[in-house]
């Protein structure tokens, strides 16, 4: 004789559905036991495995009324209350004037026409409206009266299935859901049925109420106990849940390496305002006022406060005779009137080379290599590549011996520490270098993209703040190089919150160069 072992809970199931019948919905035997059906269910497969239950669907037809059914139940069907109107030979204008003036809609009427025709019992000629001869009357009558006990009844009820609607009137179920009056839902239900008595089997010793164990100890093997408990059985074949810890989102994890990239290279990072005045953006770059990148379709401009000041009106008066006539820099200048006015107006700052030439205003000859990594803010339309508020990074390296050759030796040192294996350079123009490059870099799905610019600041930028050293510039475009590192091709993707395009990015996203590491300055 073999005797089944099963829990306590496992029992107190079982005698659950035994003072139920022997026969119950789960979520009743659940109400029962005071816990979640979700969490019955486990249990309840474990006992029909053992042959103590058996565990079925059920599906459930329902009725719920509309709002529409439950006007008509209320107020009578449109049929009904068009039927009352009609007084032998009747005009149709005047039967639809009638029919609007108890409240009826035009939908209402026509409605309630289709359905009198539909059953014989009007008829339409000439814009006459009249009973047929014969008219089954009281048939139609008694058909519409069930019909409108139905829609009082679910309406009361809320809802209800078919067993539960009285037999008369379910010959009215029919025309009620094909006239939308009332809509079915289905719910399905599991449905337990012992397949043994559970006291009956207790008593007999075909049935043992034991412990639970989840692990196999040396005391169980030794002692046999093991025999007489449940063992819980283990799922080896399940996969084990991968967990994400928290991190930095991907692209601020690249600007943080980026630094360390430059800080390697003994570079130090600057900070500028974000408010800036047009005067360190554009003017002290010598860019002529009339540029077209200076206008409100390329540049965020404030409202309030709409101007600031510089304190400093030697360097203003340099700026402004660099601007007008070349000053002592060998230039012609742009040859108009440098308007102050325009120079003080507050923007939010397009390019970081604000401060390059701020921090060049301070440190005048020394010896330096200052970058920084900051947001810039342009009036671009938002698509793939471009955006209105986006990272730049740029820097300055100032010496007496420096030449162009320096400044493509970094670029290209730079390109190398970020893994970028296709990389070319053409020659380019900017409005405060000379001579100027464009770098690019090439992107698998949008081919070559503009992002290494640089050049030698011009006189015209240099002499005004009291610098004669010469002083390479670079302004690279970091979002498209981190585009291109992270293998996005939608520049809107670098500030996504979508979690499965986070968690797919390595932790470490730019490779670790050992070595061969020397300072590009010097290699030329």
């Amino acid at each position: 004789m073999s005797i089944t072992l099963i829990t306590r809970d496992d029992f107190r199931i079982l005698s659950v559905l035994s003072d139920l019948g022997g026969e119950a919905i789960v979520r009743d035997v659940a109400s029962k036991l005071g816990v979640d059906a979700s969490a019955l269910m486990r249990r309840l497969a474990e006992l029909e495995r053992k042959g103590l239950l058996s565990l079925s669907k059920i599906i459930y037809k329902k009725y719920v009324i509309t709002d529409e059914g439950r006007r008509y139940g209320e107020i009578g069907l449109p049929e009904e209350r068009l039927l009352r109107l009609v007084e032998g030979r009747t005009s149709f204008t005047g039967l639809k004037r009638r029919a609007l003036d108890i409240g009826m809609s035009e939908n209402e009427f026509k409605i309630a026409l289709t359905h009198l025709s539909r059953n014989n019992i009007i008829s339409i000629r000439k814009g006459i409206v009249e009973l047929t001869e014969g008219a089954h009357l009281a048939s139609f009558n008694e058909t519409r009266r069930l019909l409108r006990s139905l829609l009082r009844m679910i309406s009361t009820e809320g809802e209800m299935m078919e067993e539960a609607i009285p037999a008369e009137l379910r010959s009215a179920l029919r025309e009620a859901t094909r006239r939308k009056l009332l809509r079915t839902r289905q719910e399905s239900l599991i449905k337990v049925k012992l397949q043994r008595d559970p006291q009956a089997l207790l008593s007999q010793g075909m049935l043992k109420i034991a412990e639970m164990v989840t692990s196999l100890t040396p005391e169980l093997l030794a002692s046999g106990k093991w025999r007489e408990v449940i063992i819980k059985p283990f799922e080896l074949t399940t996969e084990v849940p991968v967990v994400y810890p928290g991190r930095k989102h991907p692209y601020l994890e690249f600007l943080d390496q980026i630094r360390d990239i430059l800080i390697s290279m003994g570079f130090v990072e600057a900070r500028g305002p974000h408010v800036e005045l047009e005067f360190w953006n554009f003017d002290v770059l010598f860019q002529a006022q009339d540029h077209p990148a200076r206008e409100i379709h390329d540049t965020f401009f404030l409202k309030y406060p709409a101007e600031g000041e510089v304190k400093d009106e030697m360097l203003v008066q340099r700026v402004k005779m660099t601007h007008e006539n070349g000053w002592i820099t060998g230039s012609r200048g742009w040859g108009y009137r440098w308007d102050p006015r325009r120079a003080f107006r507050l923007i939010l700052r397009t390019q970081t080379t604000s401060v390059s030439v701020r921090t060049l205003y301070q440190v005048k000859n020394e010896v330096v290599k200052v970058f920084s990594l900051d947001r810039v803010f342009r009036p671009e339309a938002l698509d793939a590549t471009h955006s209105m508020e986006f990272y730049q990074c740029e820097g300055i390296v100032s010496g007496p011996d420096l030449t162009f050759r320096h400044l493509l030796g970094f670029l290209k040192e730079f390109a190398r520490r970020l893994g970028l294996e296709r990389v070319k350079f053409k020659p380019a123009y900017f409005p405060f270098t000379e001579p100027s490059v464009e770098g690019f870099v090439y992107h698998k799905k949008l081919g070559w993209i503009e992002a290494l610019p640089g050049g030698m600041f011009r006189p015209e930028v240099l002499a005004p703040l009291g610098v004669t050293n010469r002083v390479l510039a670079w302004g690279i475009g970091i979002d498209r190089l981190a585009m291109v590192v992270l293998g996005i091709d939608d520049i809107r993707d670098l500030f996504s919150p979508r979690l499965d395009l986070l968690r797919s990015k390595p932790v470490k996203i730019l490779p670790v160069f050992r070595g061969g590491g020397a300072d590009a300055l010097s290699r030329g």
